[in-house]
């Protein structure tokens, strides 16, 4: 199935915003767009075959150029989706699902695959589908672990400001050393730490600077821990991306999303 964008849907307003989105970024790709509903064998009131294709309808009215389809899907909506993401370019879902509280930001299925899911996953929050893209000042911003990138992550962040002719914004998080001293950090040792951070972020974004030699980056290294350093600077991003070493910082992130958060497994 390489090369598709898979967008999750139910019959919430959130789960049609989030196949807007990916809808357009299925234009922007130039790649088809496969819309799923996996439901229970047993589901009732209504006809679970006519979701995917009224969503699919939909979006081909929205945007004329779409190459899209719809299929229905028996099984547990999280199993049967990561085992769609092994193949497919993106999967994309809303934060919640129909079935979500709400007082929960990140519905079951969403956590679930955050944490889980083979290939990368954007998650989008919100109820109302655009039918522009979201004009942002702040690009795409990409969480990054320095010493340990995860390339395919790197790679998406890029990829995506490229074809939106936008700038990445790269936060590398940090912390003090351990000390073992009872007496407060002494500035200069913070500034001598912070300068190493910054070289060292430099230097884990070499490859992609050369690779990508277009695209304007902003290198930002910030001591905070990495969920609450992506949260402050993606505030006006069009997209976040983030790579999934253990998903806790993932999850932690999305409570607060403002925008689509795209998570890459290592």
């Amino acid at each position: 199935m390489g090369r598709t964008i898979i967008a999750g849907v139910d019959r919430s307003a959130r789960s049609r915003a989030a196949a807007d989105w990916a809808a357009r970024e299925a234009l922007l790709r130039g790649l088809p767009l496969h819309v799923v509903h996996v439901t229970a064998s047993d589901e009732w009131p209504y006809r679970p075959d006519t979701v995917a294709d009224r969503v699919v309808a939909e979006l081909v009215r929205r945007h004329p150029g779409l190459a899209g389809r719809g299929s229905t899907l028996t099984g547990a909506p999280a199993e049967v989706l990561r085992t769609l993401a092994e193949d497919a370019e993106l999967l994309v879902l809303g934060l919640r699902g129909e079935g979500g509280r709400a007082a929960v930001a990140v519905g079951s299925t969403a956590a679930t695959l955050a944490v889980s899911c083979h290939g990368p996953l954007v998650l989008v929050p919100g109820t109302l589908a655009r039918k522009e893209p979201p004009r942002r000042a702040g690009g795409v911003t990409l969480g990054i672990d320095a010493r340990d990138p995860v390339g395919p992550a790197v790679d998406l962040a890029f990829e995506a400001a490229r074809l939106r002719g936008a700038r990445v914004h790269a936060v590398h998080a940090w912390a003090f050393p351990a000390q073992r001293s009872p007496f407060p950090v002494l500035e200069e040792d913070r500034a001598t730490w912070e300068d190493q951070e910054v070289q060292t972020l430099t230097d884990a974004l070499r490859p992609w600077r050369g690779k990508y030699p277009h695209v304007d980056v902003l290198e930002d290294v910030l001591l905070f821990p990495p969920a609450e350093a992506l949260a402050h600077t993606a505030r006006n991003s069009d997209l976040v991306v983030t790579g999934r070493h253990s998903g806790g910082t993932a999850l932690a992130l999305l409570e607060h999303a403002r925008c689509p958060v795209a998570v890459v497994p290592a």
